[in-house]
C-alpha cells in the first residue's frame, strides 16, 4: 500500500462496512446510532456548548488582533477568486442543502410544535423561534467553519504545509504528524466528512422528493429518493470532473443568483413589514441573549434539555462534523485574504445572509399560521417550504425554482466533498485523480441511500453526532495549535509591540 493512499483505504474499508451493514442488518444499525447518540448529546451537551462558544472567542479575537494583518501566503499576494464569488462557494459549501430545507420548517415546529422556551403560538413564541434559529445559523456554527479553515489556510499558504488537518497539529505533535498520529487524526477527519456530506445528500434527496410529492403526488418511499441520488451523482461526478476553477466556481454563482431570486420572490409576495419588523427585532434580542443562549443546557427541566438535545446539540455536532470538509475547502479558496478579512467575511457575511432568509421564509410561514390563513405546522419538515409557496402568487414557479436551487445546492456540496475528500486522502494534492473522486462520489451516494434505508433522517442525524465528538477533540487542538503559532510569528515579525518614543 503507497504510504500516500493509506488514509484513503483504511477510510474507504471502514466506510464501506457502514454501507454493508446499513443493507444486510439496517433495524440493529439503526438502534445501535440511536443509543450511542442519545449517551452522545445527554454526557456531553455542556462540552459542546463551551468548545464552541471558546472558538467563537478565538475568531472574534482575530478580528481585533494585530495578527490579523498576517496573510493567508505572502504579505504582497492578491486573492485567487473575486470576493463575490468567494463568498459564494464559502456558502454553497457551508449550508447549502440545509438552508433550504430548514427555511421554513425549523422556525414553524419551534413556534407551533416545540417552543426553546415551553410555549407555542404565541407573540413570544414567534420571537423566540426566530431567535433561537439565528442562533442555531448564525455566528456560532461558522465560527466552527473559520478555524478549521482558518488553521489549514495558515499553515499550508503560510508555512507551505501539506493540506491536511493533521498537519495544522505540527506545533503540537511535532514529527508524529508524518507517521502514525497523523495518519489517525486525517482519517477521524474523512469519516467526519463523509457522514456529515452524506447526510445532507439524503436532507436534499428527501426534500426533492418532498417537493415532488406536494405538487405532483408522487410518493414518498426509499425508491423514489434512491433515483433522485442516483441522477443527481451523475450530475455532480460530471461537474467534478471539471475541477474547481469550472465545475464548482459556477455552481456555486449559479446557486448565489437563484436563492437571491427565490428570496427576493419571498419579500416581494410575503408579508413584507412583518418580515422586516421580526428581521430587527430578532436581531436584537439575538444580540442581547448570546450568552444565555450560548450556556443554555437546562439542568432541571427534562423537556427544554431534550429539546436543547435535539436542535442545538445536533447542530453543533452538524457544523463539526461538515467542518473538515468545509474548513478544507474554505481554505483551498482563501489564498491571499488577511486574516482579518479571512473571519470578517466567513463570520459575518454569511451570518446576515442567513439572518435574512430564515425571517423571509420562517417568518412567512409562522404568519401564515399565526393569522388562521395555512396549518404549515401540520406539514412535515420536507413539505413546509412548498406548502408556504402555495399561500403566495405564481406558487409553481417558486416550488420549481426551490428544487433547482437543492438539487443545485445537492450537486454543490458533493461536487466540493469529492473534491475535499480527493485532497484528504491523496496526502493533500490539490488536483486529486478523479479516479479518487469518483470513488468518492459513488461511496457518498452509497451511505446517504443506507442512511435513509436504516432509518431515515433520524439515522443521519444519528451518525452525524457520533461523528462530530471525535472530530471535536482535534478542532480544539488546531485551535491551540493555531494560537501557539501565530503567537510566534507574531514574535518574530515584531507584530502587537509598542514602540518606545525616544526622549
Amino acid at each position: 500500500m503507497k504510504q500516500q493512499y493509506v488514509v484513503f483505504y483504511i477510510s474507504l474499508v471502514i466506510l464501506s462496512l457502514v454501507v454493508l451493514a446499513g443493507v444486510i442488518i439496517p433495524n440493529q444499525l439503526e438502534q445501535m446510532t440511536s443509543n450511542v447518540q442519545a449517551f452522545f448529546s445527554d454526557a456531553f451537551g455542556w462540552y459542546y456548548l463551551i468548545l464552541v462558544t471558546i472558538i467563537l472567542v478565538i475568531c472574534l479575537y482575530f478580528l481585533i488582533s494585530p495578527v490579523g494583518r498576517i496573510k493567508l501566503g505572502n504579505q504582497d499576494e492578491k486573492p485567487e477568486f473575486s470576493t463575490p464569488t468567494w463568498i459564494a462557494m464559502l456558502f454553497s459549501a457551508g449550508m447549502g442543502i440545509g438552508l433550504v430545507f430548514y427555511g421554513t420548517s425549523e422556525p414553524i415546529s419551534h413556534y407551533a410544535i416545540s417552543s426553546p422556551t415551553g410555549e407555542v403560538g404565541t407573540n413570544q413564541a414567534i420571537k423566540d423561534a426566530l431567535r433561537f434559529t439565528f442562533f442555531h445559523w448564525g455566528i456560532h456554527a461558522w465560527s466552527i467553519y473559520a478555524i478549521v479553515a482558518l488553521s489549514i489556510a495558515y499553515f499550508h499558504f503560510r508555512h507551505k504545509k501539506l493540506s491536511l488537518i493533521s498537519a495544522t497539529l505540527e506545533p503540537i505533535f511535532g514529527d508524529k504528524v508524518n507517521g502514525k498520529t497523523g495518519k489517525a487524526i486525517d482519517i477521524f477527519a474523512v469519516l467526519a466528512t463523509v457522514l456529515g456530506v452524506a447526510a445532507s445528500l439524503g436532507f436534499g434527496a428527501v426534500q426533492i422528493n418532498g417537493g415532488l410529492a406536494y405538487l405532483f403526488q408522487v410518493p414518498k418511499t426509499i425508491g423514489v429518493q434512491f433515483l433522485i441520488i442516483a441522477i443527481v451523482t451523475v450530475l455532480f461526478l460530471v461537474s467534478a470532473m471539471s475541477g474547481l476553477g469550472k465545475g464548482i466556481k459556477i455552481l456555486s454563482n449559479t446557486n448565489m443568483i437563484l436563492a437571491a431570486a427565490l428570496l427576493l420572490l419571498m419579500f416581494i409576495f410575503g408579508p413584507t413589514l412583518f418580515i422586516l419588523n421580526l428581521l430587527t427585532d430578532t436581531i436584537g434580542t439575538y444580540i442581547q441573549t448570546l450568552p444565555q443562549m450560548s450556556f443554555r443546557i437546562a439542568p432541571l427541566n427534562e423537556d427544554i434539555r431534550g429539546w436543547i438535545n435535539g436542535w442545538t446539540i445536533f447542530y453543533w455536532a452538524w457544523w463539526i462534523a461538515w467542518s473538515p470538509f468545509v474548513g478544507v475547502f474554505i481554505a483551498r479558496v482563501s489564498r491571499g485574504r488577511s486574516i482579518r478579512e479571512f473571519v470578517f467575511y466567513v463570520l459575518l457575511v454569511p451570518t446576515i445572509i442567513v439572518f435574512v432568509w430564515f425571517s423571509a421564509f420562517g417568518g412567512s410561514a409562522i404568519a401564515l399560521e399565526h393569522n388562521g390563513i395555512a396549518e404549515i405546522s401540520s406539514l412535515s419538515a420536507e413539505e413546509s417550504l412548498f406548502g408556504v409557496f402555495s399561500n403566495y402568487p405564481f406558487s409553481l414557479v417558486t416550488s420549481i425554482t426551490a428544487m433547482v436551487l437543492i438539487g443545485s445546492f445537492f450537486i454543490t456540496s458533493a461536487d466540493s466533498g469529492t473534491y475535499v475528500l480527493g485532497m484528504m486522502t491523496t496526502n493533500g494534492s490539490h488536483s486529486p485523480g478523479n479516479k479518487v473522486k469518483f470513488t468518492w462520489g459513488i461511496l457518498l451516494s452509497a451511505i446517504a441511500l443506507a442512511l435513509l434505508y436504516t432509518g431515515g433522517l433520524q439515522a443521519l442525524q444519528n451518525m452525524m453526532i457520533i461523528a462530530a465528538l471525535p472530530f471535536s477533540i482535534i478542532i480544539a487542538l488546531m485551535a491551540i495549535s493555531l494560537l501557539k503559532a501565530l503567537s510566534e510569528e507574531a514574535k518574530q515579525l515584531g507584530i502587537g509591540k509598542i514602540k518606545k518614543r525616544k526622549a
